[in-house]
């Protein structure tokens, strides 16, 4: 069990934000989990020397709130999300392993590439502003300021 400085519910999602101890490229990690959209946005604090050239990262999955606690379920697929400048997809490679290797089922997989395309389509018809997406739908992301 890690610890986590802060949770925060919202209609839309949950928030958590939480020190990385031992970690070499990071030393903080916020995130969102986003249940309607299938995605965990991420702002990652790096490690001076670690820093890469990203703004957001996106994780598709199934994500599931609970009365106590939330359910997180991985879908491999990430997207970097660069603000203003493009959205790059990763780990379709990983995707794949895992539906041959029966971790995610077919159909759960076929629904990870959809969330993916939409995400990216809607991240190109903002300008690549996942804050301006997430508005126009009714989610306010906030961060700790550094």
């Amino acid at each position: 069990m890690r610890s986590v400085d802060r949770y925060t519910v919202r209609p839309w999602g949950l928030y958590m934000a939480r020190p990385t101890p031992g970690r070499a490229q990071f030393h903080y990690i916020e995130s969102w989990l986003l249940p309607a959209l299938d995605l965990r946005a991420t702002v990652f604090h790096f490690n001076p020397g670690h820093e890469r050239d990203q703004d957001f990262y996106l994780d598709v999955g199934r994500y599931t709130p609970g009365p106590d606690q939330w359910r997180s379920e991985d879908h491999y697929l990430d997207l970097v999300v660069r603000s203003g400048v493009a959205v790059t997809l990763d780990d379709v490679d990983e995707l794949i392993t895992a539906v041959r290797h029966g971790l995610l089922t077919p159909e759960t997989g076929e629904q990870a590439i959809r969330t993916a395309v939409a995400t990216v389509d809607a991240l190109a018809g903002h300008d690549y502003d996942l804050h301006r997406w997430l508005a126009g739908i009714g989610i306010d992301l906030t961060w700790r300021a550094e």
